[in-house]
């Protein structure tokens, strides 16, 4: 064999190699397969489609990216009033998205804008639904102080459209946030080419955008005129794809739908508002946060901004902003959102200004020893209402179901066009370890040693006693609205002021001393009732990663 030929199959029998090694050690690329079955995917012919270009979760409107980690819930500073109310234990939150503000005005005047044109308060079916969603701005009135022009402006006026809301409970904030889940992922689907362009400012009245409804019963959408959906450009192209005329709707495996937006829990919320994403060194804590800001005091001690009020709080009897021009915080009532330096997240106004609701029923104790994953007192686990068809059955005009409040407010529960939600049952509970009913709130409440009920040695201890038995008004309504019962309850056996209907709310406000703007504080309200001072922000759950694209752990 000449040199030639040696040399040639030297380069082959090493190609040869080469080509071995690297077909072993690199794996098979399985995105355009299956890596069950080896099936093509996205295949124009047919079979299973997935949304392969999805990446990780857009961030809504308003929103800011929070990365999830370990922290202490609770006192993790001075203690001066022994309060058992906020002992410290260590939870763990999952990464999630938050408010950068609080809800303004500005924003909850959209809202009411948007109930009021899709249903007239002046159509009987729909007159309840405006006007429980609007807030109470009698709460700025106070017996020996002149506030009426906060009563008659502070909601709708131009001077304050970007002021945090107030006046508006628990059961509103939920609402809202409801609401506008369903307005951003309307617009998405408009833009992604799943809706008519424009068809949101078009719908009859009734005939409103659900989420939910478009995930699970796509062609009710919009009161059942499927043609706003069908004749979109992204749908059209799926049906010519699809000669099935399957599979032709966005559904969750696309990727393209957000998370609702809601209020964020305890224990979300106050992570936030600690910001320790600065305190970290090789995964320890550095030190103990009193308050959203570095530092232990109420004014900054940057040279810039030497001396500064960092938050809008009463700092003392009849200080509510301090002398003009002088150790001012720059309000009197609330300030203007983004008023104050952000926290390490970006988010502003953690402490002072207004206090705001979170998702949590009110309980003395943090039960950790059961639960320091994602820590939530309130679950109330519903399912979709299945028709006799079939099918979800949908809500209509007719059908809209109203609640009637203790302090005789009527709110929808429901709005024409979504799912009637109903209680899990056992069907969903039968042989399950990790929950057992639909209603979770009383869920290992409550020490027995803690009520005046207890009695050592006692072996007639009665069941049936409550341990939280708030008092119980009675408001009641005919047929047509007219009011034929009010009634206060006069009982003297209540012993608490705690139901499974007092919601917490944190972070201090303008009429709270600095004590209250440590995150770690907490205190409970009547979901029902509202109040001058306290507000809310949204939160949204995270999908998928921890951390975001390209990040890397902080050292």
């Amino acid at each position: 064999m000449n040199f030639k030929n040696k040399l040639a199959l030297k380069l082959f029998i090493l190609l040869f190699t080469t080509t071995l090694l690297v077909s072993c050690n690199k794996s098979r690329n399985y995105k355009d397969s299956s890596r069950a079955t080896g099936w093509k995917m996205n295949a124009k012919e047919g079979g299973f489609q997935y949304n392969a270009e999805a990446k990780e979760q857009e961030t809504g409107p308003g929103l800011v990216f929070i990365e999830g980690g370990t922290f202490t819930m609770g006192r993790v500073q001075d203690d001066p009033m022994h309060d058992w109310n906020n002992t410290p234990n260590q939870q763990h939150v999952t990464s999630f998205y938050m408010d950068e503000t609080e809800v303004t005005n500005l924003m909850y005047s959209e809202y009411l804008d948007w109930l009021k044109k899709m249903f007239p308060p002046t159509e009987k079916n729909y007159r309840n639904i405006y006007n429980g969603a609007v807030p109470d701005t009698l709460v700025w009135r106070n017996r020996l102080g002149y506030n009426e022009v906060m009563t008659n402006n502070y909601l709708r006026h131009p001077a304050f459209a970007d002021y945090p809301v107030v006046g508006v409970s628990w059961i509103q904030a939920v609402e809202f946030s409801n609401w506008r889940t369903d307005r951003v992922n309307e617009l998405i689907l408009e833009e992604e080419g799943f809706i008519v362009r424009d068809a949101k400012y078009d719908v009859e009245a009734g005939e409103s955008f659900s989420t939910q409804t478009y995930l699970n019963s796509p062609t009710s959408t919009y009161g059942g005129n499927d043609s706003i959906t069908r004749q979109a450009r992204s749908t059209q192209a799926r049906i010519k794809r699809n000669r099935d005329s399957t599979d032709i709707y966005v559904q969750r495996k696309d990727g393209i739908l957000l998370p609702g937006y809601r209020l964020p829990t305890e224990a979300e919320w106050e992570y936030a508002a600690v910001g320790l994403v600065g305190l970290r060194n090789y995964n320890v804590y550095r030190g103990r946060k009193k308050y959203p800001w570095e530092g232990q005091y109420t004014r900054s001690g940057s040279r810039k901004s030497k001396g500064d009020q960092l938050a809008n709080f009463k700092q003392g009897d009849g200080d509510y902003g301090g002398i003009a021009g002088w150790s001012d915080d720059g309000a009197d009532i609330t300030a203007e959102v983004k008023s104050y330096e952000p926290n390490g997240y970006g988010l502003y106004d953690m402490a002072g200004n207004v206090a705001e609701w979170v998702a949590d029923v009110y309980r003395p104790i943090v039960d950790d020893e059961f639960s320091d994953f994602n820590y939530f007192r309130g679950n109330q686990y519903t399912k979709n209402l299945i028709g006799e068809d079939g099918k979800v059955k949908i809500v209509t005009a007719d059908s809209i179901v109203y609640d009637t409040l203790n302090n005789g407010k009527i709110v929808a529960v429901n709005l024409p066009g979504e799912i009637y939600q109903i209680p899990v049952d056992d069907n969903e509970t039968y042989l399950r370890t990790n929950f057992s009913t639909s209603d979770n709130r009383d869920f290992r409440d409550g020490d027995k040693k803690s009520t005046r009920y207890f009695q050592s040695f006692s072996d007639d201890e009665d069941e049936n006693e409550e341990m939280y038995d708030a008092p119980e008004h009675e408001v009641e309504y005919d047929d047509n609205g007219n009011l034929i019962n009010r009634q206060y309850d006069k009982s003297s056996t209540r012993t608490s002021l705690i139901n499974d209907e007092a919601r917490v709310y944190k972070g201090g406000s303008w009429r709270d001393r600095d004590y209250w703007l440590d995150p770690a504080q907490r205190r409970y309200l009547p979901q029902d009732m509202a109040t001058d001072y306290i507000g809310f922000r949204n939160a949204m759950s995270r999908l998928g990663s921890k951390s975001k694209e390209g990040k890397r752990p902080r050292h």
